[in-house]
């Protein structure tokens, strides 16, 4: 009896921890499901509410009533707004998001092409955000008062308040215009276009494969004035709050009692008070990283870049619903996806958070 009773037990304590984690990642399956229904249907309703006409958008403003009514009856306009969401988003997670009025082409197929530019972009200014807005911020905080305090503050301020576009013009007038220091608008010049196989969709990696250093070359020349506009607010906007996260810390009794130890300070500042912010930083990373992603339009557009967000604007501008959704969608989605990604990261970073 007892032999038989420990086994029971000890088969449901065996079985609990595999459970709780069966009903998390049910639990978060089922938060991306709802997040995902949320964001296709908000997309999908701004788009059909919207003042622009489709059906005028590909007949012409021009077209007779009988071709009108038949193009609105092919594009299932005359159906209940939920039945035209259902079918939308079962096209959707085929894969499918209709076709382009302003380019000709499937909507997934313009974004394969559009959207490795952006997301080439705001990663080299991510990227540079880190490498250069964490130390500065560190350096800021321990140094509170001090001239490099004063500068790290004064150029986040600056970086959130200059516009970007007035920025970008400027830089070009002088950089590309005076100087000739690097290349102009545009991702590539027009005669490397297609010159190397493309494999990832992003020009610096695909020439690095090809072995093209001429491609790679001029890719990275057009590619610096933009990405340092977008890389001027994410390391204007990382190292404020570097600097904001550090000086709490640094105020903790915890650093006290370590120098107090005698710790050296270098010890002190980065493996006991860097790592408590390390939460907090990958979330601001990651809130960084997906809203440069989402806002480069600005960027994409005083520089001529390729990317996403001038997708979406030129579709907006052309009553092209289809790409406009389409390529909403795509960027809502990736935001999703670099939120989720920012928690796993600190649930790994600091255990506590599991």
């Amino acid at each position: 009896m007892g032999t038989t009773s420990g086994s029971a037990t000890g088969g449901a304590n065996g079985l609990s921890p595999a459970f709780g984690v069966i009903k998390k990642i049910g639990g978060a399956l089922f938060m991306l499901a709802l997040t995902f229904i949320g964001l296709t249907a908000i997309t999908f309703v701004i788009g059909r509410i919207m003042p622009n006409d489709p059906v005028v958008a590909i007949v012409g403003d021009r077209a007779s009533k009988d071709v009108y009514d038949a193009m609105y009856l092919q594009l299932g306009l005359d159906k209940p707004l939920w039945e035209q969401y259902a079918i939308f988003l079962g096209n959707v997670l085929q894969g499918d998001f209709g076709t382009s009025v302003m380019t000709t082409r499937p909507v997934i197929e313009d974004i394969k092409r559009f959207f490795p530019a952006t997301l080439e972009l705001a990663t080299i200014a991510t990227i540079v955000g880190i490498v250069i807005g964490v130390p500065a911020g560190v350096l800021a905080a321990v140094r509170q008062g001090k001239m490099i305090d004063h500068i790290v503050r004064i150029f986040g301020l600056l970086g959130h308040s200059i516009p970007v576009f007035w920025l970008g013009m400027v830089a070009l007038l002088i950089f590309y215009a005076k100087l000739d220091w690097v290349a102009g608008p545009g991702r590539i010049d027009f005669f490397y276009d297609g010159v190397v196989e493309t494999v990832t969709g992003v020009i610096l990696i695909d020439s690095l494969i090809a072995g093209d250093w001429d491609v790679f070359n001029n890719a990275v020349s057009h590619i610096i004035l933009p990405a340092s506009m977008l890389a001027i607010y994410s390391l204007a906007y990382i190292s404020r709050m570097t600097r904001s996260f550090m000086l709490d810390q640094l105020n903790q009794e915890y650093v006290l009692t370590a120098r107090v130890k005698g710790l050296k300070e270098g010890d002190v500042i980065w493996h006991h008070a860097f790592r408590n912010v390390l939460v907090q930083l990958i979330t601001i990373i990651g809130l960084t990283y997906a809203s440069l992603l989402e806002g480069s339009v600005l960027t994409e557009t005083v520089f001529a870049w390729p990317g996403i967000g001038q997708y979406i604007t030129n579709s907006l501008f052309n009553a092209d619903m289809n790409a406009v959704i389409g390529g909403t969608l795509v960027v809502g989605i990736s935001f999703v996806g670099i939120n989720m990604l920012s928690d796993m990261l600190y649930r790994i970073v600091d255990p506590r958070a599991k």
